[in-house]
This record gives structure tokens, sequence and C-alpha cells, in this order.
């Protein structure tokens, strides 16, 4: 890549993720759930909330910095909503033309299908009216068989995997 979409972000400080089941758990399996628990304790379903989902993609790698997408102020805690098993997840480039809008989206979409159990159906969506592309964008993070499809590309893939590196040592700091 030869030029950069935005060449010096404004890097913020972090906050400490929160102490969470997920965290216990992802030391135990590669998975951070385990659907076997629910099958073991009946019909009882331990429901996500906010910060648990913020804390899985709070240390997701910026494409294009080596940032995280908390640091640039990106995603945060506030743009995670929560409902029965559907979660929705704003991100804000951190340019209105970010190049990097789809790549972002599909890491967090990538890093929520590891780690949260199948009944999640998750949305990904750019924060309405920050980025020049907004629909298109919308588009193709939320079509199964775009994202089928970008996850067939080994280029891609690669460089989803570095921006998730991070996410795999956070998870066994806790």
């Amino acid at each position: 890549m030869s030029e950069l979409f935005n060449a010096n972000p404004v890097v913020f400080s972090t906050t400490k993720p929160s102490s969470s089941r997920l965290a216990e758990k992802s030391a135990q399996s590669l998975w951070l759930y385990d659907n076997s628990d629910t099958e073991e304790e009946g019909n009882e379903v331990e429901e996500i909330d906010q910060d648990e989902v913020f804390d899985l993609i709070r240390s997701i790698y910026d494409p294009e910095h080596p940032n995280t997408l908390e640091e640039l102020r990106v995603v945060s805690a506030s743009q995670v909503t929560v409902g029965h098993n559907r979660i929705k997840v704003e991100f804000t480039p951190t340019v209105p033309h970010c190049g990097m809008s789809t790549l972002i989206g599909l890491s967090i979409r990538v890093r929520l299908l590891r780690s949260l159990p199948s009944r999640y159906k998750v949305d990904i969506m750019v924060q309405p009216g920050s980025h020049q592309s907004e629909h298109s964008v919308n588009k193709q993070l939320n079509d199964k068989e775009r994202v089928a499809a970008a996850l067939e590309n080994p280029p891609l893939v690669e460089t989803v995997e570095k921006c998730l590196a991070n996410t795999c040592a956070h998870d066994h700091a806790h």
C-alpha cells in the first residue's frame, strides 16, 4: 500500500478491560465459548453484555497503524448494542473516506464469530454519517455471501489475522 488513508491519526489512551467470564474461558479453549456448557446446565444460558463484547474488539489492530481500534476511537463500548441473541456494533472510521472500513468491519466480524456462541446474530455497521460510502460498506459487511467470499481470499485473510493478532495476547493476559 503506497498511500495511507489517514497518515496521522489521533491516538487516545485506553481503559483497562473489564474482567469477565470471556477472559477466563479463553484460557481454556480456542473458542471463548464452549457450547457444551449450555447442554450440561440445562436451559440456563448466560447472556453477554456490552462491556464483554467491547472487550473482545477493543484490542483489534487498525490495518494501517500500530494502534488498536480503541486507541483510535474507532470502537467504544457505547457503540455496542446487545439484545436477545443479537449484537450490533457500530464503528467510526478515522476519516470519512477511509478505504480500510470494510477491512476493519470484517476484522470485527471475524473476532466476534470466533468468540461468541453461534446463537448470536451480529450486525456490523459504520457509525451513521461517519463514512462517505456508508451504505455500501454496511451492505458488504452484513452480506453473508460477500463475507464468505472475502474470507476465501488468502491475502485478505492474512491481513485480518494481523489485525486480530493482539486479541489473542489480550485474551491470555487475563
